[in-house]
């Protein structure tokens, strides 16, 4: 099991400012308890007012859980106990319990404010003799076993210990929260004397707060992220400075390299070292710069073969297998006539989202859809959302408490609706966009003394509509791997007179599939396509097959093999090619004509659903 929240003793934040309420928020939505200090009432009340209404959408954080190593004695969460630190061993966020929101206090007077606590967040304005000073009160008035971290982003926590104990020193750090939920990512760094057995310890505590903890390395002037976001600030402003761009031309740069391409370190090793030392050493000659970073990429690096993905030993990331390569897979030719919005657990179109899995677009009112499975599958905290098509303006179309576990969400456009599968809720819903009229179209129902195996036959994952001839297809995927998965086909409303429990207009179309997941329908062609995540040979597989004759024409066709647990798919008509995303981490293009599967991207990720633009 992982942290669990410490409830005895409070969480500490000085400063009620932007971010301070959001770093208290954070902990309140996660669990624990959090006093928060300001001399400005106003700006508790503003801090209180905050805190009540997103709690709920910082709740939604996917949680990073982390497992105890077996022979850890020691009670975990217990920050004085070296032995009962985390280890990063496994990321299980399905089985993650949520635990009830914290409560949140508020203090003018620090003394009072922080005289339990366990965690001390300061998060006062970026003056450093001010920092100082509120450093040296919460080491007179913390407790001595409370760890105090500095939320500042520039100064060093080691100017700001002047008047700081020598052993208060050894509890102490920078801790640079981002601006939560909308980034989750969150910085620590020693002072020079921090007790390093402390960053584990935390980065387990703020993972399974939602956060996306990174340590540096060693103490350093502005974090990681800072320097680099310096550097660009400083290369930005000289392009202006000289007339060799303007600001549209540079961010639609930036938005289309590193939003929808490779991140930096990876753009470097497709470039190669090499060529990137060439390039530095021109800037190097020309303007004066210091040589001493490139002098070490050819000592680390060049020198000793690692020159990127075109070297066998690999350059700032370690060498892929040519298997896995995506060079051994050259580009499918229509790969690019799509913008992809691929939805992972940790989505880069909208973050903070608790399990995503199904998505798809409104093209009209150029919003997205997608589902939340929730933290837990035992309870009805599924939830589904909307938000434009970059990512704002995002709206809770059905809330928490009215749907267990969606999964493959459908879009229909002409008719304002979306329809979505509940998995551990056994059933099939529908709802306008704005969530109104919500219905559940098919219910099935566990009979007491059931079996979770026999459950699992009834749980309804995939959807597809076709909506011209009024016709729901749907999937109830079995146990895994158990080769009892089905697909069935009904009406889009329920018969007159009957229920979503007894309608008798249900169909089931095949039976004994390995594992069914998500399905699509090509309505001009009656054709269903569906993943199938169960055993080879028959599973981990893409199908298809005919449905508008007779039962007896319902032949399945697989059109390619060997996914690593494929979920997602879309039909891609105008260019003949069906797209897949699988566990794995790999998005593939299908050809329609003859199955050639081309592997696309493939990341340290699990994907799930997947639309087209």
């Amino acid at each position: 099991m992982g942290v669990k929240p410490r409830t005895d003793r409070p969480v500490a934040v000085i400063g009620a400012g932007v971010l301070g309420r959001r770093i208290g928020c954070v902990f309140i939505a996660a669990g624990y308890h959090v006093h928060i200090r300001d001399p400005s009432p106003v700006a508790l009340r503003d801090a209180e007012d905050y805190i009540d209404k997103h709690k709920v959408e910082f709740s939604l954080m996917p949680r990073i859980q982390k497992m105890r190593e077996e022979d850890h004695e020691g009670e975990p969460g217990d920050p004085d106990d070296p032995k009962g630190q985390t280890s990063i061993s496994q990321v299980d966020l399905e089985s993650y319990t949520s635990a009830p929101y914290g409560n949140c206090k508020t203090f003018t007077e620090l003394e009072p404010a922080v005289s339990n606590a366990w965690l001390i967040v300061e998060a006062v304005p970026e003056i450093l003799q001010l920092k100082i000073d509120t450093l040296a009160d919460l080491d007179k008035y913390a407790p001595a076993d409370c760890y105090i971290g500095s939320n500042s982003s520039s100064i060093k926590s080691n100017l700001m210990l002047v008047k700081v104990s020598d052993k208060r020193k050894r509890k102490l750090f920078n801790i640079h929260f981002t601006m939560p939920p909308a980034i989750r990512t969150v910085e620590l760094m020693t002072c020079g004397k921090t007790d390093p057995e402390i960053f584990p310890y935390l980065e387990t505590v703020l993972g399974e707060c939602g956060m996306l903890p990174v340590t540096a390395r060693r103490e350093s002037t502005g974090f990681i992220f800072n320097r680099i976001w310096a550097a660009v600030k400083r290369e930005i402003t000289q392009i202006l400075y000289e007339g060799v761009s303007d600001p549209g031309q540079i961010d639609l740069l930036w938005e289309h390299m590193f939003k929808n391409g490779p991140l930096p370190c990876q753009l470097m090793d497709q470039v190669g070292l090499d060529t990137v030392a060439f390039i530095e050493e021109n800037y190097i000659h020309e303007r004066g710069l210091p040589s001493a970073a490139i002098d070490w990429l050819r000592r680390e690096y060049l020198d000793q073969g690692r020159l990127g993905k075109k070297s066998e030993k690999g350059g700032l990331y370690p060498p892929l297998s040519k298997s896995s390569s995506a060079e051994a897979h050259p580009a499918h030719p229509h790969s690019a006539a799509k913008d992809i919005y691929l939805l992972d657990k940790l989505t880069p179109v909208v973050v903070g989202q608790n399990l995503p899995d199904g998505i798809d677009v409104a093209l009209e009112t150029q919003r997205i859809f997608w589902t939340n499975m929730g933290r837990s599958t035992a309870k009805c905290d599924g939830s589904v959302w909307s938000a434009d098509m970059d990512g704002g303006d995002v709206m809770c179309v059905v809330p928490v408490g009215q749907v267990h576990t969606p999964k493959q969400i459908s879009v229909i456009e002409s008719r304002k609706q979306i329809y979505f599968c509940d998995r551990e809720g056994l059933g099939v819903h529908r709802c306008n966009f704005d969530g109104s009229n919500h219905v559940v179209l098919v219910q099935r129902r566990a009979e007491p003394g059931m079996s979770l195996l026999e459950q699992m036959t009834l749980w309804c994952v995939g959807v597809a509509i076709d909506a011209e001839r009024g016709l729901l297809y749907w999937t109830q995927k079995g146990p895994c791997k158990a080769g009892r998965g089905q697909i069935y086909c009904a009406g889009l409303d329920i018969p007159a007179g009957e229920t979503a429990e007894n309608r008798t207009d249900i169909r089931c179309l095949w039976s004994n599939l390995p594992e069914p997941i998500d399905i699509e329908i090509d309505s001009d062609t009656r054709t269903l396509y569906w993943t199938d995540r169960g055993e080879h040979p028959f599973g981990c597989t893409l199908n298809r097959a005919h449905v508008g004759g007779e039962e007896i024409d319902f032949e399945k066709v697989i059109l390619a093999r060997h996914f690593h647990e494929p979920i997602g798919l879309k039909l891609d008509k105008a260019n003949n090619i069906v797209y897949v995303a699988d566990l794995g981490g790999s998005l593939y293009s299908v050809s329609l004509e003859d199955g050639l599967k081309t592997e696309l991207v493939r990341n340290d990720v699990c994907y799930t659903g997947l639309t087209l633009v």
